[in-house]
């Protein structure tokens, strides 16, 4: 068995669409030691394929990070075959809100320096010195308490769709510019509860770490992330405090979590929390779009791109092999961010 995937992306598509098989989408994490990754990884790869698990996971000596999917009758096996290595035991999953098994189409486990790219020198602070973990219960409590302070911990592009009611939404590209981003902005609010959320938690844990460091005294974070707290307020009853979608990194590109729509078409500025990745694949800008924008649009951003998907195939190529455009932060504000001044929802 080959331990990478040798079939192209538009086959791989093509089949997982066409697939029947019921399918359940998850994530977890764990920061673990891991001695040798590289060994692991390709391990993972072998076993992962036989079950027929499809998915993003990432590995490094600090850890796992993995989202995925596999057919729902092996998920028992999945859970044992992964429980067995005492390193992963009782890692608890997240599961999908909302999951029609699409979720990915292809495996790739890879190898980095760290789960999470933060920026951040470990070395300077304690990584273990985490904040208290609350539950949906606790954290809609909390969120009561006066002078609470909420912080989403995730990108400007995930939080415009989706946040929970007065939470602090920084304008961040990455969580390495959101750290200092958010430190300089509470600066004076040390003494203040402090609440964090994320995903599925993996940004928490090293972010409250970060700001405990900093010297804040109460700091707090979502246990489980916005994934696990619309699961435990559907099986507890509760009330929901997140409004709009949870985006997620993969095909689906997010979960409805309440069924208000925060935020607004980035072409016409009707009500709308879809995002899509730009036709066009040598721009493949990831923005909000309507039906109607997509229609009219041909799925991109722009007419200059419009133009350039109508190219012969062996043009389009030659303009990706071109210089490579400014990063997708700066043509977004270039190219959409002067149309919505008016429709930030937060």
């Amino acid at each position: 068995m080959f331990l990478y995937n040798r079939v192209n992306k538009e086959e791989l598509k093509k089949k997982i669409a066409e697939d029947t098989t019921q399918r359940t989408t998850l994530s977890f994490y764990k920061y673990v030691i891991i001695e040798n990754p590289e060994e692991l990884r390709d391990i993972f790869f072998y076993d992962w394929s036989i079950l027929g698990v499809l998915g993003r996971i990432y590995l490094a000596k600090e850890g796992i990070n993995a989202q995925l999917s596999l057919p729902t009758v092996k998920f028992d096996l999945f859970k044992e075959q992964l429980y067995a290595d005492k390193r992963f035991t009782d890692v608890p999953f997240k599961i999908a809100v909302e999951d029609d098994g699409k979720s990915f189409y292809k495996l790739a486990i890879k190898v980095r320096d760290k789960i999470v790219a933060d920026g951040l020198d470990d070395g300077n602070f304690d990584v273990t010195n985490v904040g208290k973990h609350l539950s949906a219960k606790e954290f809609n409590e909390a969120l009561e308490m006066p002078e609470t302070i909420v912080v989403d911990m995730r990108n400007h592009y995930e939080s415009e769709v989706g946040h929970f009611e007065g939470a602090i939404c920084p304008d961040a590209d990455t969580f390495r510019d959101e750290l200092p981003m958010v430190l300089n902005m509470l600066e004076d609010k040390k003494d203040k509860k402090l609440l964090l959320y994320c995903t599925g938690g993996i940004r928490c844990e090293k972010a409250s770490a970060y700001f405990k460091h900093h010297g804040f005294e109460d700091v707090n974070q979502l246990h489980g992330g916005i994934i696990d707290y619309a699961r435990q307020i559907k099986e507890q009853g509760l009330e929901t405090k997140f409004k709009g979608k949870n985006f997620v990194f993969d095909e689906r590109l997010g979960e409805r979590i309440s069924e208000e729509i925060i935020s607004k078409c980035h072409q016409c500025g009707e009500p709308c929390d879809d995002h899509t990745n730009c036709a066009n694949f040598e721009c493949h800008l990831l923005f909000i779009q309507c039906k109607k924008c997509a229609k009219k649009m041909e799925g991109c951003c722009t007419q200059e791109c419009i133009d350039i998907i109508h190219l012969p195939i062996d043009k389009q190529r030659e303009i990706r092999k071109g210089p490579k455009k400014e990063d997708a932060r700066n043509v977004y504000k270039s190219r959409l961010r002067p149309n919505l001044s008016k429709m930030k929802s937060f």
